[in-house]
């Protein structure tokens, strides 16, 4: 089973694209945490249906307010957690050995401006980044996600 949890995404479009992507790559469920929004409401169900074109009505979802405990349970499931983010624990994707054949993952993404907190950080098994050549530090999160599905998926 392949899990996306979403961790306190403000961007209505960001979440929509991610359910998109979340359909591309096969992903199971998507996990909507803290105050990261949900296709229910008029307006948030408009926005978030311009990038997700639908595949919110399908992907299966799920609210739960706080993300740690969400980590701690899907752990006792048997869940393998990657984290991605810009950490000094960070493996660069490309030297990461998926083990999504073997076992169920989970795969973190955090706040557009903050990423993930210490206490997210601290309960991943392992926590990978994506290499930037340029200028700028880090991708828009639903390209991140989208980078990560996919590797994760293919490799």
């Amino acid at each position: 089973m392949f899990i996306a949890v979403l961790d306190n995404i403000r961007s209505l479009y960001n979440v929509g694209s991610i359910f998109r992507t979340a359909d591309a790559f096969g992903v199971d469920k998507i996990c909507l945490c803290g105050y990261t929004p949900a296709p229910t409401k008029d307006r948030q169900k408009k926005e978030i249906h311009k990038t997700a074109l639908g595949a919110e009505e399908f992907i299966a979802w799920e609210r739960h307010s706080q993300t740690w405990k969400l980590l701690d349970d899907l752990k006792k499931q048997g869940f393998y957690i990657i984290g991605l983010e810009i950490d000094k624990k960070s493996v660069n994707i490309s030297k990461f050995k998926p083990v999504m054949k073997e076992r169920n993952i989970a795969l973190i993404v955090g706040n557009e401006v903050k990423g993930l907190s210490q206490k997210i950080l601290e309960r991943c098994d392992k926590i990978i980044k994506i290499p930037m050549l340029g200028k700028k530090e880090s991708l828009n999160v639903g390209v991140s996600f989208g980078i990560a599905a996919f590797y994760l998926r293919n490799h």
